[in-house]
């Protein structure tokens, strides 16, 4: 009986003298799992990107891009979409992701808010909005002064399809204003940001010499007669993919969305 008295308090000891020994290992936090279950939906989001990164599902924005497209693929599933309507629905615009206006009104809508398209024409588009559990209904108006006031008309698709694009901006502006918690991030649409400058810092243009601001200005000779005059075409967009001079290179300016306030421009 003594022996094992003795036995039991050599256990004892051992165990108050080593307790990391017995302890068991701390739980994992609700953070850690959540984090853990993240990076396994986004291991798998970029296997399924790998294989879809040469399809003709892909937009062109994404196409061979199996990071880019992992990451819309996590974003879009932030937002209650499945991967491949998201490849649908989500561009990447000069590294930014962004939202379509049909798919921002889609999530907008299922959040149990409203929309409705109240006047569309060429030239106006009146949008109102009511938030889920309120009783005010927002408005939103854009026209072609407005966008002419932000130099979008010279915008190749404000050209090709104006009323789209007036249905675009007020639909950014208004799913802002209305449900910006829904948005997850996404805040603009992406024929809004189509063609801007996004983010990006604009070189300062080096200061004219005194002698190159008292220099005559010279005059273009005229083109023969036998000969059509040329113009030099104006490039809004940021790249050189129309062999066009980029304007905002020359002039430091940048096209801008509109500050995101009630009532002010998308």
């Amino acid at each position: 009986m003594s022996n094992e008295i003795a036995t039991r308090d050599e256990q004892q000891a051992v165990a108050t003298t080593n307790p990391e020994q017995t302890l068991p290992a701390p739980a994992p936090t609700a953070g850690t799992t959540a984090l853990m279950a993240w990076a396994q939906e986004a291991s798998l989001a970029y296997d399924m990107a790998t294989k879809l990164a040469a399809t003709s599902f892909v937009p062109q924005s994404l196409r061979g891009k199996p990071g880019d497209i992992a990451a819309a693929i996590l974003a879009g599933s932030e937002l209650g979409m499945k991967p491949m309507a998201t490849l649908k629905s989500i561009d990447i615009i000069q590294g930014t992701p962004a939202l379509r206006a049909h798919a921002m009104r889609a999530v907008v809508q299922r959040e149990g808010h409203k929309i409705e398209l109240v006047e569309s024409r060429d030239d106006y588009c009146k949008m109102r909005g009511l938030r889920k559990g309120e009783e005010t209904w927002q408005e939103v108006e854009w026209d072609i002064p407005r966008a002419r006031l932000l130099g979008l008309l010279n915008k190749d698709q404000w050209k090709k399809q104006p009323k789209s694009m007036l249905v675009a901006r007020a639909t950014g502006e208004l799913c802002r204003l209305i449900a910006s918690d829904a948005l997850h991030g996404m805040p603009y649409a992406a024929e809004e940001l189509e063609g801007t400058v996004h983010a990006e810092i604009v070189p300062a243009k080096a200061p004219l010499s005194v002698a190159a601001l008292t220099a005559p200005v010279q005059q273009p000779a005229p083109a023969p007669a036998d000969e059509p005059a040329y113009t030099v075409a104006r490039d809004d967009q940021d790249d050189d993919s129309d062999g066009l001079w980029d304007q905002d290179a020359v002039d430091g300016s940048t096209d801008w969305p509109e500050a995101t306030q009630p009532g002010g421009a998308a």
